[in-house]
């Protein structure tokens, strides 16, 4: 089972100082932050804002590509965590064939923002990550797992993490 996900926006682990994209559950309020690379992050942050760089970037050219061969990202799917890293499938349809492309989350999701592709996560993605947060309107705003060093903050707002 799969659930569908928006990007929330970007913000910095302040205690490792590393991008993280957060993803929001769309038909629900589970948010799943992805700790992704400054190249990723960058790129995600350039299409989060509609901004043009003067040249294509990777996920520019990728996304050029797949429309030069007719194809399509039907969506990308957050897959696995295994030993703290996520894994990505990105979904391609070239020639009514379907193509499963292994990739990091970071690009699977700075493609699907280029190409207006759904994104979604496994539920067991969901259960495993110790990183999992849950939005709530009562006092205790998140869940941390025991093994995280990371302190999120006591209340998630937009200046927080920017755009969502």
């Amino acid at each position: 089972m799969e659930r569908e996900m928006k990007i929330r926006g970007l913000m910095i682990d302040p205690a490792a100082n590393t991008p993280i994209v957060v993803l929001k559950e769309v038909n629900g309020d589970q948010l799943l932050p992805i700790w992704v690379g400054p190249f990723e992050a960058n790129a995600i942050a350039f299409e989060i804002e509609k901004m043009s760089p003067p040249r294509p970037m990777t996920h520019d050219l990728l996304r050029n590509l797949i429309l030069q061969m007719d194809g399509r990202v039907r969506r990308v799917v957050v897959t696995e965590l295994r030993n703290n890293t996520f894994y990505a499938v990105i979904e391609l349809e070239v020639a009514g064939k379907m193509l499963f492309l292994d990739a990091r989350p970071s690009d699977a999701i700075a493609l699907a923002l280029r190409v207006d592709a759904p994104i979604f996560v496994h539920e067991s993605v969901l259960e495993s990550s110790t990183s999992v947060i849950v939005e709530r309107q009562d006092e205790e705003t998140s869940e941390k797992g025991d093994d995280l060093e990371f302190d999120w903050p006591d209340e998630i707002d937009e200046s927080d993490i920017g755009r969502g």
